[in-house]
């Protein structure tokens, strides 16, 4: 698979393509402007180094929004008071084998382990919660396309991060909070998983059989997960983590390409009343029928 070759894939539909419109419906090269949240800082590389790629080669502004601190993050007891710093360094070089630098990675910094407890706007202490970090830097930024981490089982940093970006990702073209800018809103999100399944709920509504529980996938060359790998590398206060990790991603592997995989997600779904219009109609037909009703 050559160096520029990219394959999208609608697993729902059951096709394939070569525009990143797949991933993201209506991408306007030139004006996209797509953002990771990452629980971690190196939850964004493992489960979103593809995508991150592909939007920036078809034009795209792409940030890192970082929740937590990498407090947790150390191996042996001596690196517990420098791991914070020494992470946020490893983070500028692994994402800079990616394409991003600097200037293109946010933190947020609330502590490992503990996210959940600050997702919010104003917390009962009277601290800010999540909402105050995150919805003013995308609204800044203008954010098009948001990407969030697969919340299923993986972690619980991971569960609190999923529903900071389910519940925010609307508000950035809401005219509400007007004090801290406005925006247009998201054109879309994606969700990624970074080592756990996404949940059946999106297969089982849409008639998927629940084993493909992603709806879409690139298909990548080598290239892509070298860069990914070397990225993660970089992490080296976390050598004997992130071997394990890398030997794990072998699974995503096919033939000379790599996979990733990812759903579209709807945060702020209409209800639908056509469905339940023709269920009420068939009732009332059958009630008259039966004489059940008048």
């Amino acid at each position: 698979m050559s160096e520029r070759a990219l394959v999208y894939y609608d697993l729902q539909e059951k096709t394939a393509s070569a525009n990143i419109s797949c991933l993201f419906p209506g991408w306007q090269p030139g004006d996209e402007r797509v953002v990771i949240l990452s629980p971690h800082d190196d939850d964004g590389l493992l489960g979103a180094g593809y995508v991150a790629q592909a939007a920036l080669r078809d034009g795209a502004e792409v940030h890192l929004c970082i929740m937590c601190d990498g407090s947790a993050g150390y191996s042996t007891p001596e690196d517990k008071e420098s791991i914070v710093s020494v992470r946020q360094a490893e983070t500028l070089s692994a994402y800079e084998a990616i394409g991003l630098n600097d200037k293109h990675i946010l933190r947020c910094n609330y502590p490992d382990f503990s996210l959940t407890g600050y997702v919010g706007w104003d917390l009962p202490d009277g601290s800010k919660g999540t909402m105050q970090c995150v919805l003013p830097q995308l609204r800044s930024l203008r954010t098009t396309r948001l990407l969030i981490p697969n919340g299923y089982r993986e972690h619980i940093d991971h569960e609190a991060t999923q529903r900071v970006g389910q519940y925010v990702g609307p508000q950035i073209g809401d005219p509400v909070l007007a004090d801290i800018g406005l925006a247009p809103p998201l054109r879309s999100m994606l969700q990624y998983a970074v080592w756990g399944d996404f949940s059946p709920e999106d297969a089982l509504v849409t008639g998927r059989w629940p084993v493909f529980r992603a709806n879409r996938a690139i298909r990548a060359p080598a290239a892509f997960e070298e860069r990914v790998t070397a990225g993660l590398r970089a992490y080296r206060s976390q050598a004997r983590i992130i071997e394990g990790l890398v030997a794990a991603r072998s699974y995503r592997r096919l033939g000379d390409s790599w996979l990733e995989v990812y759903l579209i997600v709807d945060p702020r779904r209409a209800l639908d009343y056509g469905p339940y219009h023709s269920l009420i109609r068939r009732i009332d037909a059958m009630c008259q029928t039966t004489g059940v009703a008048g």
